[in-house]
């Protein structure tokens, strides 16, 4: 009879341990697919972990090895110094580009493009990561006459090497904007640079699309200036150094290349989020975003595909220039996207049939003090309606509200019609 008893303990045993790995298992695997953004981040920290300790190993065997050839050099002759090493025993910290800005002193001149090393990028920025009220944010900035609405802000002592559109995909992250805004407004006047914010707000149900955000943007902002650079801007990435320069180049650029949250690492050669720019010329040449992304990820890779596609390169900004802190985040993320990586497959196939020219969407836009709020509420029978041969842009409802940094004491509701927008704003912001 123990015989016996002992034998059904076993397949007892057999059974709860396997009902305890499969609930554990379940429970990951739906982790993964509710807080991909999480889980990619802890996933990404090990990976840096190992890449530190490898980095670490090959430079302790370094020294090693460059005390061990000095010792060899130093007992033939006492007299040898360090240009007479015939090794590379300098590491490349030695070799790093070096970086001149103009002096204190330097004179601007109105008529004269400003430059793009101004003596006011001083470097390392001083972080608050504290949440702010955006209230006191307008308080701060409208002490200065020279932004104007919606965020318009140029420099007055010379002449902008660019016109940058800030463009800011959003959703349920009232208390980051603010903090965004209190280190980005600065920095981008120190660089002597004509900016505008957009923030590009989804609404509804659905998954949230942040390339079909950065699409909407772009065609909302030309509407008002003809920008000659395109800032695609993370909500919560706060730039460490204002020598990080917010202008354009002849390649598409990359800032945030290395993130607090990823330990200050490129996760891996083709990571293109957080912050990226391109000339108009650039996204247009590329079609835009996807708008088939809807969820997290794959958006990003599919637009560093999109680059590769047209002839580009990504360039990224030189050592610690390139550095950003990530606001935490009080909610969870967007699910997982799982059909990205089908479309990813497809990507230079997709690139002419998706983007700009199958943009299909309605805007309701409302300016503030600081930002002009484009909100849309984006569905996928929307966006492929303008694939099935439509031909409508999208239509824009107009609101302006009052501002607290407006002079004007009422706002009137202008609407466009359903098929044509207004192509610039109701006002001149610097007139």
């Amino acid at each position: 009879m123990r015989v016996r008893r002992g034998l059904l303990r076993l397949p007892r045993r057999s059974l709860l341990a396997a009902l305890f790995f499969f609930s554990l298992s379940s429970s990951l695997l739906y982790f993964v697919y509710v807080a991909p953004g999480i889980v990619n981040t802890y996933l990404f920290m090990m990976q840096a972990q190992g890449i530190l300790i490898r980095d670490n190993m090959r430079t302790i065997g370094a020294q090693v090895y460059e005390q061990v050839v000095r010792s060899a050099y130093a007992k033939r002759n006492s007299s040898v110094n360090d240009s007479d090493y015939p090794l590379d025993l300098n590491h490349s910290e030695t070799f790093l580009q070096t970086t001149t800005f103009l002096p204190e002193d330097f004179t601007y001149f109105a008529n004269h493009t400003c430059p793009e090393r101004l003596p006011s990028m001083k470097g390392p920025i001083d972080i608050n990561m504290s949440e702010i009220a955006m209230d006191d944010i307008h308080e701060i900035f409208s002490k200065d006459p020279a932004i104007k609405l919606g965020g318009h802000w140029k420099p007055s002592d010379c002449m902008p090497r660019w016109k940058v559109a800030i463009l800011i995909p959003f959703r349920n992250r009232h208390e980051h904007l603010p903090v965004l805004l209190r280190h980005l407004i600065p920095m981008l006047q120190r660089q002597r640079l004509w900016f505008a914010f957009y923030v590009v707000e989804q609404v509804g149900t659905q998954p949230f699309n942040r390339a079909m955000l950065f699409n909407v943007g772009f065609q909302e902002a030309m509407k008002d200036l003809d920008w000659d650079c395109l800032i695609f801007h993370d909500v919560d990435h706060i730039p460490e150094s204002d020598r990080n320069y917010y202008g354009c180049g002849q390649m598409p650029r990359h800032f945030a290349t290395k993130l607090d949250k990823y330990m200050y690492l490129l996760p891996y050669t083709e990571f293109f989020g957080g912050v990226s720019g391109l000339t108009v010329e650039q996204f247009r040449k590329i079609n835009g975003f996807p708008n088939a992304f809807w969820g997290w990820g794959g958006e990003d890779d599919d637009l560093w595909n999109r680059v590769q596609n047209a002839g580009y390169s990504v360039s990224r900004p030189e050592g610690d220039t390139g550095k950003y802190k990530s606001i935490p985040h009080h909610h969870r993320g967007e699910v997982q996207f799982l059909g990205r990586y089908a479309l990813l497959r497809k990507s230079k196939e997709r690139q002419g049939l998706d983007g700009l020219n199958n943009l299909n969407y309605f805007a309701n836009i409302t300016y503030d003090a600081l930002y002009k709020n484009i909100t849309v509420n984006l569905t996928p029978e929307l966006a492929q309606a303008r694939t099935r041969g439509s031909r409508l842009m999208g239509g824009t409802h107009l609101w302006l509200q009052k501002s607290v940094s407006c002079d004007q004491s009422s706002w009137q509701l202008l609407e466009s019609d359903q098929s044509h927008v207004n192509e610039h704003l109701p006002w001149d912001p610097f007139g």
